[in-house]
């Protein structure tokens, strides 16, 4: 029989996925190779490329811990700052749809990052994992988890929706999200086009790493409700191809299809010159290998917190919020639909109430 166990300090190195915690701190790599030797580990995948794999010693039962007392003192509401302000954001989707006019792109995620000085530097009333607890109550979601190496940088709570890697032995698959709306009703034909779009795409990233013949789309266009808003939803599957493994997978995938676009490196190329932020964590990959079982469950990092403690201003809550943008895009409802996605998240990490 499982029961919780003693609090971790706010300063320890820990993990926690799918109703496991993960702790005592045995190594950290940077080589995706590492994925494949043995151990269970956290992996923090930032955009931009920096790939961090922490393995922990145990691994044990313990649920999200419920939130009390003050581990988690957000920022106050008023105090987010955007990358991207509304007309910044807008004129980028308008510089997009230029570059579809163009015939350079088909469809390009736009993103910008929200920041907030937290209130207490003290690592005790800024526990990101404490952050963990409090979304797990206002916004369940199914990859949530807290990656925290505090000396290695590294503090992230996410509550993704967004599957980026699945794996159980050679067996792989993929779930990209395109297309949001409050409602079922609110989705349109450019979200199912957005999505269709996205999983040939997936499907080719896939199809390099896979054997030839092995790459599958069980599931297209699926309708997933989540809190406050719905999302389409499509399964790509594979079988790793003799000789693959984690350095193979990430090169033919990362970074995930859903959240750069299509051709995906031309969407790079216009993603570097419209953002004004990097995004770290966010849009890249956060989760959990165990290399003994060969099993994985990787999300992309959406609807993810971080801590920033290097600014020299005191530390910082980042969170990012973004929109796949096609030529069928109106640049006001894509604004509206970045504000959908963080609101929620952001007032639930400033302390507001949500229903």
């Amino acid at each position: 029989m499982s029961h919780a166990s003693a609090p971790i300090g706010p300063d320890q190195p820990m993990a926690r996925f799918g109703g496991r915690l993960a702790t005592g701190l045995l190594e950290v790599s940077h080589d995706p190779a590492a994925l494949d030797t043995g151990g269970w580990w956290a992996v923090a995948h930032d955009f931009e490329g920096r790939l961090t794999c922490a393995r922990f010693a145990q691994v044990r039962p313990d649920p999200v811990p419920v939130p009390a007392g003050p581990r988690w003192q957000g920022p106050r509401p008023d105090s987010w700052h955007s990358s991207l302000d509304r007309a910044a954001y807008t004129a980028g989707v308008r510089r997009i749809r230029e570059h579809i006019a163009a015939g350079e792109v088909y469809q390009a995620n736009l993103c910008r990052v929200l920041s907030a000085p937290l209130p207490d530097p003290d690592p005790a009333r800024s526990d990101i994992d404490a952050l963990t607890a409090l979304l797990a109550l206002g916004n369940p979601a199914p990859y949530a988890g807290t990656i925290r190496l505090p000396e290695h940088g590294i503090e992230i709570a996410t509550a993704s929706p967004e599957l980026y890697l699945h794996r159980d032995g050679r067996s792989v698959s993929s779930g990209p999200i395109k297309g949001t709306g409050r409602t079922e009703h609110d989705l349109l034909d450019k979200d199912h086009a957005e999505n269709v779009m996205i999983v040939d795409l997936v499907r080719n990233d896939l199809g390099r790493a896979c054997a030839t013949g092995s790459i599958t789309v069980p599931d297209l266009c699926v309708v997933e409700k989540h809190p406050g808003l719905v999302h389409l939803v499509s399964t790509v599957a594979g079988r790793l191809r003799d000789g693959a493994g984690w350095p193979e997978l990430f090169a033919a995938s990362f970074p995930p299809g859903s959240v750069t676009g299509a051709p995906k490196s031309s969407a790079l190329r216009i993603i570097d010159a419209l953002e004004t932020a990097p995004r770290g964590p966010y849009c890249g990959a956060v989760g959990w290998v165990d290399a003994d079982r060969q099993r994985a469950e990787l999300a992309v990092g959406i609807r993810t917190f971080w801590i920033d403690r290097a600014d020299p201003a005191g530390p910082v809550l980042r969170f990012g919020t973004g929109a796949g943008i096609t030529w069928g895009s109106d640049p006001e409802r894509e604004w509206d639909e970045t504000e959908l996605k963080a609101a929620r998240l952001v007032a639930i990490a400033s302390g507001q109430h949500v229903e």
